[in-house]
């Protein structure tokens, strides 16, 4: 049997922890077509990462990463790795100014967990073909210190007046993909709570940013 493409999911934490994150490793796990690594054991980026066809960071918080860590990364995604962030990612690796360019922006500040209208703008893309127009989902709603828009492709923004205390405008990006290197990058916000990654939509909206970061 062939080998199946694996993915290596991180959820260290040093600081904000979900409550939500072994749900999301868990559906990462059924989503279908990856064997999944999951871990929270800095050490596993000190070791070479050629066997995964994909990083995750999913809701990782704070610095997890040892100077090693972050040059393994780094090489790997430059030389044609795929890496998701999930969520809390944008608020992981301050100190590393390359994570941040990587990932197009760093998280802000969140309104209370409430319902909103996230607006499809490009739907072509594997995470947002199947999605509708506006897509009525519960959520943090993230704000972000800088807008990527010009350094990322946006394929979906938050509609902020279907809630309340959004900070960015009208133009407020939430999930997007980019290049980097060789490499492929795709982040969503959303999924901050454990229903998330129940909720049809939004785990197929994970599974077609995996697919596409992961080629």
């Amino acid at each position: 049997m062939a080998d199946v493409p694996a993915l290596l999911v991180y959820t260290r934490t040093t600081d904000y922890r979900h409550d939500s994150i072994p749900a999301g490793v868990a559906a990462l796990r059924t989503l279908g077509g990856f064997g999944v690594d999951a871990t929270e054991d800095p050490a596993a980026f000190e070791e070479p990462l050629d066997r995964y066809v994909a990083v995750v960071f999913l809701s990782t918080s704070g610095e997890v990463l040892t100077p090693p860590g972050r040059e393994r990364l780094a090489a790997y995604v430059e030389a044609g790795g795929g890496f998701v962030g999930v969520h809390a990612a944008a608020c992981t690796e301050d100190d590393w100014p390359y994570y941040g360019d990587l990932l197009g922006a760093r998280f802000d500040r969140h309104p209370a967990l409430q319902p909103g209208r996230a607006v499809i703008e490009d739907r072509g893309h594997p995470a947002t073909r199947h999605l509708p127009p506006v897509w009525h989902f519960t959520d943090e709603w993230y704000d972000f210190r800088t807008n990527p828009r010009g350094r990322v492709r946006v394929l979906v923004r938050a509609d902020e007046s279907s809630y309340d205390g959004g900070g960015m405008g009208d133009d407020h990006p939430l999930a997007w993909c980019r290049d980097q290197g060789e490499g492929r990058v795709f982040y969503t916000a959303l999924g901050h709570a454990a229903e998330a990654y129940a909720d049809a939509d939004f785990r197929a909206h994970l599974l077609g940013g995996i697919t596409w970061a992961a080629r």
